[in-house]
């Protein structure tokens, strides 16, 4: 199961009030374990950038000048999501967002339904709590010391930590040990399944243990339950 936790940068809240995003990170997730594989772009939002924001982000106009406009990365975005779930943090807010981008250019918005919106998670398992990123980070005792300043790949990254601890931690699906590699030989229709041992592990139980539990067995007579069914 591919899933991909997914941040934006804006300029401001509103996208019908002219807003735009100036940056999408993103994280792949192949059954809940990170492949390694990212997506990061900066956006030049074809305007200029308010203070508010840039004390937020710390993306100004100079610096996003030079970048492309959303019309020259869409089908690259687009491409790299698919139609596979998107993990995000307060998801109706970069939903809107990238549909307002995508339905300037004509293009099909994303459904609704594609989102995991993890803010919604974090309420119903901890009614009453703070849920931001942060407050979550320190609940799980996540590291989040390098974000400075908000930025999209960043907050995918420890987003992507934080979605696992919502849904019970690194192991839902048993899958610890799935590298990008056998994540990838699965098939994105598939699901990932250990593959066998090349050498069996040897047995640790001692001579003197399997004595001791025949010991234990035989004293239990015939009685005992597994030898009436």
């Amino acid at each position: 199961m591919r899933e991909l936790v997914l941040d934006t940068e804006t300029t401001g809240f509103e996208p019908d009030q002219g807003d735009r995003i100036v940056e999408i990170g993103a994280v792949e997730l192949w059954n809940h374990v990170p492949t390694g594989r990212t997506y990061h772009q900066y956006i030049n939002p074809e305007r200029s950038m308010p203070q508010e924001a840039f004390e937020v982000h710390g993306l100004g106009d100079d610096f996003l000048r030079d970048k492309p406009v959303f019309a020259d990365i869409a089908q690259d975005f687009v491409d790299f999501v698919r139609n596979d779930k998107m993990v995000i943090h307060n998801a109706s807010f970069d939903m809107k967002f990238l549909n307002a981008e995508l339905s300037w250019l004509n293009r099909p918005t994303l459904p609704n339904n594609q989102a995991i919106d993890t803010l919604m998670i974090a309420r119903k398992r901890f009614p009453g709590s703070p849920a931001s990123l942060d407050a979550l980070c320190r609940r799980f005792n996540i590291d989040n010391s390098s974000r400075t300043l908000h930025g999209a790949l960043l907050d995918s990254e420890i987003l992507a930590e934080v979605y696992l601890e919502l849904i019970g931690g690194r192991q839902p699906d048993f899958a610890l040990g799935a590298s990008q590699e056998t994540a990838g030989s699965a098939g994105h229709d598939g699901a990932w399944r250990i593959p066998p041992r090349p050498q069996p592990l040897a047995p640790r139980i001692t001579d003197k243990e399997r004595e001791a539990h025949n010991a234990f067995v035989k004293g239990l007579g015939d009685s005992a339950l597994w030898k009436t069914v």
